[in-house]
Formats: C-alpha cells, structure tokens, sequence
C-alpha cells in the first residue's frame, strides 16, 4: 500500500477524530465510551428505520435461514439480529456509516484504511430479559485492532440488562465456560455500561463482555459496525482481497447517503492503490455476505 501524502487541515476530521487520550485509554481498557456521538436527526431516522427491520421480521420464524435471527425462549421464538442491514430498504444504515461521527472512530483505529466488516442490529425486545454469556467477539493475532462501534438507539441501564465489561480482558484469550461457572454475572473487575439513545459505545473484539438476565420491559435496539484495517484482513484474513474490496465499495455509497442530509463530510483518506470502483449494481453492492468469520469465544454453541 502506497503512502498517504501530507494534507491539509480539515476541522470537521480535527472534530470527529478520536482524541490520543482516548485511544490510549481504548488500548488500556478494551472500550471506549462516547456520549451524544450520534446527532439527534439521524437518531431518529435510525430508530424508525430499526422498527421497520424488526416489523418486516414478522412471520419469519420459521422461515429458514435468513437474515433475520430468531432465538428460543420460554415464550417462544422471539427475533433478536438483522444482518446486513443496508439492503434492507432503509438508507439511515448507510447514512450512519457514512457519518464523521463513526469514520472518525474507525480512522482513529484502524488508519485510513479502514474496512467496514460487518453490520447488523441486534435487539433485546419488551420483556425479553434472556442474558448474553461472557465471551470475546473475535480471537486473533492482535497485530491490528479490530473493533466494534456500537450505536445505542436506546437507553440501557444498570441493573436492567445493561452490558458489563471487563476492562482490560482484551490482550489474551480467556476462558469462557470458566468464567461463567466460577463467577456467573459477578465476575471481579466487571463494570456496567449505561448507555443513553444516540452514545456509542466503541469495544474490541476481544474484550470480555456479557449481560445478565433482566426483567426489564424495555426495548433496547443497538446497531453494530465491525471495521479493520486492511492489512489486518491481508495479513490475516479470513476473506480475500477480492471480498475485501465489495466490502471497501460501502464507504463511497455511504458518503454519498451522508451527503443527501448534511454538508458536513468527512475526507477519505484511504491509499489510492485501495480505492474501490463501485459498479452499477448498487444493490448488490450493498449486501456482501460472509464467507468466513474469525472465530471467537463463547461458553456455549451460540
């Protein structure tokens, strides 16, 4: 990959940019917290946009595999994860990964090649208190970081189901099962994130993270992006520079979204040797399935 030049200064990059003191805390604890990252338009547009991916989920239950994921539970089969929410008819997805506020992280840690992996909602609906065990979402070489940015669209609350964290359980492999046995939910060190509508929690993939059963009969709705650099996919996979590259053709459809509602723009500085064409098909070009993932941990098949 060839050298990015010198450039300019840019206020809005010197705005949404991760300050050194933040990615330093990141590299310690393993997340990063960021309050009001999400301006109050786009929150709205995302929540709406949320509740007609979970509306078009009806019926699909028993539907086979899909991009809609359902989980059993003692009052049935209840959805909990969309996949590839960009094709799905609501263009707020792209908006967001478009926006200063999620490049300026993804830049931040990652460089200005940054590669935009996954996407997906994931939603705890009214009165689905089920817990998520301890695990770490990806296991890998830690030569690069690989991370999430996760878009609260609703309020979580200690005691009430909120994500509890384990800082600094990011530099190694743990053991999953070990944990949840020997400790459950009171795991030393374990702290509670709360979270308000419109925050953004960033993790690494590898941090130790979970949440308790909750009785709460609140809907929480949380939208995630997974970003790598790309000579952490080129270096270590598990997809191809071919993949890579339809993954990469996100980013310029997403500018272009972000810039139908806003003249604020971030500048992609990705190397020129990386830049993506983007074809004339862009519906396919928004859906680029997986034909791998980077195993992670988990105490359980799930």
């Amino acid at each position: 990959m060839t050298t990015s030049a010198t450039h300019a200064p840019d206020p809005v990059r010197d705005r949404w940019l991760l300050t050194p003191e933040q990615v330093e805390q990141f590299d310690r604890d393993g997340y990063l917290l960021l309050k009001n990252r999400v301006e109050p338009d786009l929150l709205r547009r995302l929540q709406d946009a949320s509740e007609r991916w979970i509306a078009d989920g009806a019926g699909r239950e028993d539907a086979g595999p899909s991009d809609w994921l359902f989980a059993n539970r003692p009052s049935g089969k209840v959805m909990w994860r969309v996949d590839y929410i960009h094709d799905k008819g609501e263009p707020a997805s792209l908006e967001l990964l478009g926006s200063p506020a999620v490049l300026g992280i993804a830049e931040s840690l990652a460089g200005p090649d940054f590669v935009p992996t996954y996407e997906s909602l994931v939603v705890k609906k009214a009165g689905d208190g089920a817990p998520v065990p301890w695990h770490q979402d990806a296991v890998h070489a830690r030569r690069h970081r690989l991370f999430n940015v996760d878009v609260y669209l609703d309020r979580s609350q200690a005691g009430a189901g909120a994500l509890h964290v384990i800082p600094g359980s990011q530099k190694e492999r743990t053991d999953a099962c070990s944990l949840a046995e020997t400790y459950g939910y009171e795991l030393p060190g374990a702290i509670q994130v709360e979270m308000e509508p419109g925050d953004v929690l960033v993790h690494d993939d590898m941090v130790v993270h979970g949440s308790p059963p909750s009785a709460s009969d609140a809907q929480r709705r949380t939208i995630y992006f997974e970003f790598r650099a790309a000579q952490s996919i080129l270096e270590d996979g598990p997809w191809t520079p071919e993949w890579m590259d339809a993954r990469l053709r996100l980013v310029p459809l997403a500018l272009a979204e972000r810039a139908r509602w806003s003249d604020e723009a971030f500048a992609w500085r990705i190397s020129p040797d990386l830049r993506p064409v983007v074809s004339d098909d862009v519906e396919a070009e928004l859906r680029v399935v997986h034909t791998a993932h980077t195993p992670g941990e988990w105490c359980s098949a799930g």
